[in-house]
């Protein structure tokens, strides 16, 4: 019976100290004194004795452990650590780890999360969106701009280069707004508001591209020249790294730069033979200066020794004699400024090189490094104003339009979809804020900004799929007043840029976030790759046994956590929220131990393994998306009347991740592993729900309900009630409508019979005759009524109109198709 107490004892005490994760000499010294105990109850023996000194002093004794374990380990790590090529090793040392690995190692501080500083506006940000950005918006047409023009007008690019929305990014010595990454994010949201097409060319120039490669890595002379010029639209920039052949690969480019001698400006100079072949450059065809990514050789050794010096970036402007630029891609009808240039053996001098010839070979990390908080901001923030202006429009069209004698919204197969929509929004706010705080405290997010893009565009094709059904023909027929479809047609342009989705989700997000942000294993890559053996030895020893703790600890927390449900587990309020928590804190565990199983299992061939890594990675960002819901429910105060859209939002991320675990054990390679482990990490099977009938109808009602949680679901949006902005028109006829029910409510009551929710201007001189309503009232229903019928009308054309080639007469029309067939037969 004492061995028995004894073994559980032990048992008991290597969880409780590997669940807090306590030291090699703790553990140590706990086992020494319960083997002490049982020596004096004689239920241990010389054997028992004999056995731990045989383990605890060669891992105690530092010398002893590196000379016969930790050396043949490196060795052998070394022979079986998978290969990375330059481009792979700069991706993964460029940017920062922020809050993300703290998700990644198992125990996440909340309070830590919490205290990270709220984002907010300066003075001077508030003042440019409430003035700059409102007048701006008030000009375009988004119509006429997609439609009829194909472009913005002149009078549009002309404001947007006088007010500096292509400087927001340049420092105020230039001449540049120097805005926060939060005010840039917020700009972006309003402009997406109204068009597309305003977001993406604003955008471009304000993330990845000449401004910020300059500012980073730019001489004197080429800040001093192209900064100011920048900030003042005298120069616009696009950058132009895609080729035919290297897309999402893009360190695959196969354009050339080739180091020689040649003539410039009347002298011989040393320069480079540029050759390119690049498409999908967005502000190309306008762009008077042309950043530019290639592959640079040296073959002459005129720089040194060193034949393949790298991806190099230089700006060329697009006067140099050979460039090509001008002409126009249209990617699905949302033609914003995109297009091919080319060029071939054109000579330009070294000092084109952004950073001068120093910086010859650099141009992989300078890109990777702007990418990683470029990629956080301008897509994120285009698809989260998407989301947000998507839903507040769908609710205030749910709230209109009625079917079957009351409004859309309130059939419960509508509140699904509209809570998917209302519940991203949400989301996509609270993970965009969080994500652009993290740039402005210093980061530079290349995980979280991979999580970020890949999320939101994704859930931007989704919420405006959603939409669509919920509009029905409304929003299948395109005109002046359909506010989606171009919404619908664009949304694969946000996929695939910046890193297709397919690859982001992948490959990157957990490639990137397995590497960078857990504690142990890049460390250990570092230092199997030293030159000093003895150096090697005690870097790696020290990051080995510390992988080996952590994963022991893993094990226990993520065994506890999943057979107590988590609710032991600490969270930071005690409240409706408390349990969300406590379900990330398993699963950061479980991602943890995870990750360990997989990269022990799989060593190299977890590159290959795209399904694993996709998985892993979903984990890792449903942890960061949720973690950044209830991060803006605190920042906002936590107010009662938001919780249904928290709520939605954990419940949905975390099913999610749990999807993503049990589908990870079913297709994990190792099998016998697999099936061990599911039955730690789902002791009592997926216990986890999506969010409830009632949660969703409580999101579909705030969507439909003008109020503070409606207005805080779309901020940073442009509203204004002017006939240009069809979102400012269909808040003003929700307005109208929920202030004419009552009024129609009395009008029906007066007349004994429960009328119709139609022609309310009939209604209005009913109430008149009936003398139970004021002029102003009946004046109400007027209003009411063209509100109404704005939102549910579509547009139609004369077929003229809609032709391509509008010289073609219906006659003219029939007689191409006729000959057409003519040919054909």
């Amino acid at each position: 019976m004492e061995l028995v107490i004894l073994s559980a004892a032990l048992i008991a005490a290597i969880g409780i100290l590997a669940y807090n994760r306590a030291s090699l000499t703790m553990f140590t010294a706990a086992i020494a004194i319960i083997l002490a105990v049982g020596t004096v109850l004689d239920t241990v023996g010389t054997l028992s004795w004999l056995v731990f000194l045989l383990i605890a002093l060669p891992l105690n004794i530092a010398s002893v452990r590196q000379q016969y374990l930790t050396k043949p380990l490196l060795s052998l790590y070394r022979k079986i650590m998978p290969e990375m090529s330059s481009t792979e090793k700069e991706a993964i040392d460029a940017g920062t780890t922020w809050w993300e690995a703290d998700l990644f190692r198992g125990n996440p501080d909340w309070h830590k999360m919490h205290n990270f500083p709220v984002p907010r506006l300066s003075a001077e940000e508030q003042a440019f969106l409430d003035g700059p950005v409102e007048e701006l918006l008030a000009m375009v047409d988004d119509w006429h701009t997609t439609h009829e023009r194909a472009d913005l007008s002149p009078e549009v690019y002309q404001y947007l280069k006088d007010h500096g929305f292509f400087a927001m990014i340049i420092k105020k010595q230039y001449g540049g707004l120097e805005f926060s990454a939060f005010a840039q994010s917020c700009v972006l949201q309003k402009l997406t508001s109204k068009s597309m097409v305003l977001s993406s060319i604003v955008g471009v120039p304000n993330s990845l591209g000449p401004g910020e490669l300059l500012q980073h890595y730019g001489t004197d002379e080429q800040k001093a020249h192209y900064l100011p010029r920048l900030a003042k639209g005298l120069e616009v920039p696009c950058f132009a790294l895609t080729s035919p052949e290297a897309g999402s690969d893009a360190g695959a480019i196969p354009d050339t730069g080739i180091i020689c001698k040649g003539e410039w400006e009347g002298k011989e100079v040393v320069g480079m033979r540029l050759t390119w072949n690049k498409r999908y450059i967005t502000l190309a065809p306008i762009a008077t200066v042309l950043g530019l990514a290639f592959k640079l050789y040296d073959p002459e050794g005129l720089l040194g020794d060193k034949e393949e010096l790298g991806i190099t970036c230089a700006l060329i402007p697009v006067t140099t004699p050979g460039v090509k630029i001008g002409r126009r891609h249209f990617p699905l009808n949302v033609p914003f400024q995109n297009g091919p240039t080319q060029g071939e053996n054109i000579f330009v001098p070294l000092d084109y090189i952004i950073g001068g010839e120093k910086m010859a070979g650099q141009g992989w990390r300078m890109l990777v490094e702007c990418l990683s908080v470029g990629r956080a901001i301008t897509l994120p923030s285009n698809s989260t104003g998407g989301i947000k202006a998507v839903a507040l429009a769908t609710g205030a069209y749910a709230r209109i339009r009625r079917q079957f004698k009351l409004p859309i919204g309130k059939m419960e197969g509508v509140e699904e979809v509209m809570a998917r929509v209302g519940g991203y929004a949400y989301m996509a706010d609270a993970s965009t804020s969080m994500s652009v705080g993290s740039i402005d405290l210093g980061e530079k997010p290349s995980v979280i900004s991979a999580i970020t893009k890949y999320h939101m565009t994704e859930r931007m094709r989704q919420a405006i799929i959603d939409a669509m059904d919920v509009h029905g023909g409304k929003g299948i027929c395109m005109g002046p007043n359909n506010y989606l479809a171009r919404g619908y047609q664009g949304a694969p342009v946000a996929i695939t840029v910046e890193g297709a989705n397919i690859l982001t989700r992948n490959m990157i997000i957990y490639g990137q976030g397995a590497i960078r942000c857990h504690p142990y294993v890049l460390a250990e890559l570092q230092a199997a790759q030293l030159d000093d053996e003895r150096a090697a030895v005690t870097a790696f020893d020290k990051a080995l046994f510390g992988h080996i703790g952590f994963a022991i600890s893993n094990f226990f927390r993520t065994f506890w956590l999943s057979l107590s449900g988590g609710i032991f587990s600490s969270a930071p309020y005690n409240d409706a929220t408390a349990k969300y928590y406590k379900q990330m804190n398993r699963f950061s565990a479980a991602l943890a131990l995870m990750s360990d199983v997989a990269m022990g299992t799989l060593g190299g061939d977890l590159k290959r393994r795209e399904r694993i890594s996709a998985r892993l990675g979903d984990i890792l960002s449903m942890l960061y998306l949720t973690s950044s819901v209830l991060k803006r429910y605190n920042d906002d105060g936590r107010k009662a009347e938001d919780l249904p859209l928290v709520q939605w939002c954990c419940e949905d991320n975390l099913a999610k991740a749990q999807l993503a675990l049990d589908e990870l054990f079913d297709n994990f390679p190792a099998r016998a592993v697999a099936v061990v482990l599911k039955r730690v990490v789902f002791p009592w099977g997926r216990t986890l729900r999506k969010a409830s009938d009632i949660t969703e109808h409580k999101v579909a009602r705030i969507m439909q309900t003008p109020g503070e949680a409606r207005s805080r679901l779309g901020s940073h949006l442009y509203l204004k009630n002017e006939p240009l902005n069809q979102l400012g028109l269909m808040e003003q006829a929700l307005k109208d409508i929920l202030a004419a029910e009552p009024i129609f409510d009395k009008v029906s009551h007066a007349a004994g019979k429960r009328l119709p929710f139609f022609r309310l201007n009939e209604v209005a001189d009913l109430g008149l005759e009936l003398k139970v309503i004021s002029d102003a009232e009946a004046q109400q229903l007027r209003t009411a009524e063209q509100g109404r019928l704005f939102a549910i009308n579509v547009d139609d054309f004369e077929p003229e109109y809609l032709a391509a080639d509008k010289t073609l007469t219906q006659q003219g029309a029939g007689a191409v198709e006729k000959d057409k067939q003519n040919k054909a037969a």
